[in-house]
């Protein structure tokens, strides 16, 4: 299983720090890299919803899945 984690792609959209968007969640910005670099094992839905009325966006804009073994584009690799 490979759940991908686009915080980053919603920062760009919106000019926004990672400092920013950390206090407006209410986490840490060393938390938010964890999220960032895939390696969270567990996000609290009170933690998804913050962060989505944060970005004004929706779960799926933030994390997406991949079949292991898949590349970015969902096929497999070789």
């Amino acid at each position: 299983m490979a759940i991908v984690v686009r915080i980053d792609v919603e920062l760009a959209k919106r000019k926004m720090s990672v400092g920013e968007f950390a206090e407006r969640v209410g986490i840490t910005p060393a938390n938010v890299a964890v999220l960032k670099n895939g390696r969270a094992k567990a996000i609290r839905f009170s933690t998804l919803d913050a962060m989505c009325r944060a970005l004004d966006c929706h779960p799926g804009d933030l994390l997406d899945w991949a079949a292991d073994g898949a590349g970015d584009d969902g096929t497999e690799k070789s």
